[in-house]
């Protein structure tokens, strides 16, 4: 018989707020309203515009930034723990998508939240522009190849979302092919959690201006020179098509099986505060469990 759900300690570092029912209710005010079970793209509730969410909030700040860089790090080491006992498990995978716009957080979010773990059961992708090898075929086809196996843990930085953003921005798709491609991404991410993978999806959202501070950082200091590229300027030129394409994927694509949640980011600390906590709650709810025992080790002694 399989092992009942494993009793796993919340930290004494984390406050009760930040935990079961409360929690949930704050992060449901930050989910995009789902889309109906066809995947149609029909919503259920009233669709969210972009400037709806304040990048500057901290609902999930204790008011102290100290206190919550220390909830941030309890949080990592109970990550840890959790992701020892999903990849024992091996019944679930688990799919984490990061999208926002140049300097919104992702690498910082990685860092931050997952660095804990484990290398073996957890990887990362990052996407760039697809290649003429990967042009020459469907845009979802590098996608499928880096989704997680059982008991793994794959973040992405960025993902197939790129291919309705960048797209419909610059005029290479017609609304309607985006539209298509909104219905494609819902299947596929429905095919996915029908198969055991548990998926969450994070819209790193922050405001024009702390982009513009973090542009400019990254080109007086020599040590962040490699992380600029003169076309991230272009794109803060496009900054508002780029909101509106935002705003029109997450109301298409946040479904029951991969809802999404925006995550106010002008804050790096209250970022990996929020995304730590739907991490945790996301594990949590799964009743991970170890492999049954093996018998056949009962009463062996190791001389």
């Amino acid at each position: 018989m399989p092992s009942k759900p494993a009793d796993l300690p919340v930290s004494p570092a984390l406050p009760g707020l930040l935990a079961g029912k409360d929690l949930a209710a704050r992060l449901l005010q930050w989910q995009v309203p789902l889309t109906d079970d066809a995947g149609a793209g029909k919503k259920k509730g009233k669709a969210r515009k972009m400037a709806e969410f304040d990048p500057g909030a901290k609902p999930f700040s204790s008011g102290d930034k100290a206190g919550d860089k220390e909830a941030v790090e309890a949080l990592a080491l109970e990550l840890d723990g959790l992701q020892n006992l999903f990849y024992a498990d091996r019944r679930f995978k688990l799919l984490v998508i990061l999208q926002g716009t140049d300097t919104s957080g992702k690498d910082g979010t990685l860092r931050g939240v997952f660095s804990r773990m484990s290398p073996l059961g957890v990887h990362t992708a990052a996407w760039k522009a697809p290649n003429e090898d990967e042009r020459a075929r469907d845009y979802l086809w590098r996608i499928h190849q880096k989704v997680p196996a059982s008991g793994e843990i794959m973040i992405f930085n960025r993902s197939h979302y790129e291919d309705v953003l960048v797209p419909p921005v610059n005029g290479w798709i017609t609304p309607a092919q985006c539209g298509q491609r909104y219905r494609q991404i819902n299947d596929f991410e429905r095919m996915l959690s029908e198969n055991g993978t548990v998926i969450l999806k994070f819209m790193l959202h922050i405001s024009f201006e702390e982009q513009r501070s973090r542009l400019q950082e990254r080109i007086d200091d020599v040590s962040k020179h490699w992380k600029f590229a003169m076309g991230d300027l272009e794109a803060r030129k496009q900054w508002k098509p780029y909101q509106q394409a935002y705003e029109n994927l997450l109301n298409a694509t946040s479904t029951p099986w991969a809802p999404w949640h925006v995550v106010p980011a002008d804050s790096k600390t209250h970022r990996n505060l929020m995304i730590a906590l739907r991490v945790r709650q996301a594990l949590q709810q799964l009743g991970l469990r170890y492999p049954p025992e093996d018998l056949a080790l009962e009463g062996i002694k190791v001389v």
